[in-house]
Parts: structure tokens; sequence; C-alpha cells
């Protein structure tokens, strides 16, 4: 479980397919520290698993084996070395809840429309598809790549987000651009309303 309050900004280090999996390798400093191989880290908001770590000039790599569904499904199939991935510790007992409760599984990606300064914020328009398009309400909380962020509009196929300054200083949405492809993780809470109500509506 994590919050989607990015620490930090790593840097893909390798992408290399093999048979069975794709190898990522990312370095990362402070995510990294007490990291072990078995251990989970939020990369743009998808939960993977530590399969190696090395040690190198102050950081480390930690690399990762993705199966061909996360591949598919996620904006990670587009990152390339000098990439910037955004990165996140499981949450844990007892830790500072700073964002919202999200799962590190992405629901869907997400169309960029509109990325641009707005006075000393930034505007974000995205288009996310319809299976997660249906649990994103206004003032409602949603994880673009692994950020815990607040929907400020909501239109017939898209929504928007109001950026700070911070949150474009230190995570990878500083690198985005128009028509790029985000990780997108509707809120938990709207998924189990829905089906808890559908639930009891065919009950009843």
């Amino acid at each position: 479980m994590f919050t989607g309050i990015v620490k930090e900004a790593g840097t893909v280090e390798r992408v290399k397919p093999t048979p069975k999996s794709i190898e990522l390798t990312v370095r990362a400093k402070i995510c990294a520290r007490g990291l072990k191989p078995g251990g989970s880290l939020a990369v743009n908001g998808c939960c993977l698993t530590a399969v190696g770590l090395v040690s190198r000039g102050g950081c480390k790599l930690a690399r990762f084996d993705l199966l061909r569904e996360t591949w598919r499904r996620t904006n990670l199939q587009f990152v390339k070395p000098g990439s910037l991935v955004n990165l996140e510790r499981p949450l844990r007992a007892g830790g500072e809840f700073g964002g919202h409760f999200v799962t590190g599984h992405i629901d869907g990606l997400g169309k960029i429309l509109r990325w641009e300064r707005s006075g000393q914020d930034h505007v974000l328009d995205i288009a996310p598809t319809p299976e997660v398009m249906r649990y994103i309400l206004f003032k409602g909380s949603v994880a673009v790549d692994g950020i815990s962020l607040t929907v400020a509009e909501v239109r017939k196929t898209s929504f928007r987000i109001w950026i700070i300054p911070h949150t474009y200083e230190v995570t990878a949405l500083r690198e985005r651009k128009v028509g790029d492809a985000v990780n997108l993780e509707a809120d938990l809470l709207g998924k189990y309303v829905e089906k808890f109500v559908g639930a009891r509506s065919r009950i009843n």
C-alpha cells in the first residue's frame, strides 16, 4: 500500500527484454535506502518487486522483472535509458499518511491533452479510458504516475488537475508533454462503493 506522495524522481538505467519478462533497471537514491531484494517500490505508480540491487556512485541500481501484462498496461513500455520515473516506498505502519490509499495496481492509461504553466502553477488535462473516467469525481483523488492528486474539474471525457511548483520540481511530470501516456489509478474507495452498491441492487 502506498500514499501517492512521491519521494524522488529516479532515472531509468536500462530496459532489457528477455524471453520471459522485461528487465527494468532504475537508479535511485532516497527510495533505495533500506530496499532489499523482494522489497516493493512504486515506479510511476506501478508496484514492482526488486529482484536485484547494486550500489554505484552513492546511489543504487534497482532491477525489476516486469510481466508482459504489466508492460502492456502501463506507460513503462515507453521509458528508455535516461527517462525519469516517480518512486515511492510502501507505507510503513504508523507512518505519515499525506495522500490517499494507493495500491500500485494501474487501472489504465490516460493521455495528456494540455500541460502548460499558468501563473506559478501548471495545468494538466488528461483523457482517461472510459473504465477509469467513471471513477473520476470533482475534488476526488486520483493517482497520476503514482502521484496523489486532487481533481479540479471534470468534463465528459477528460479531467483537469492543477500542479503546484513543488510537485512539478520533485516528480517526473516535469519531462512530460502533450500526447504522453500517464498511469492512472482511481480512488480505491470509489471502486468498493460501486461493488457494494451493485451487489445490493442485484439482491433487491
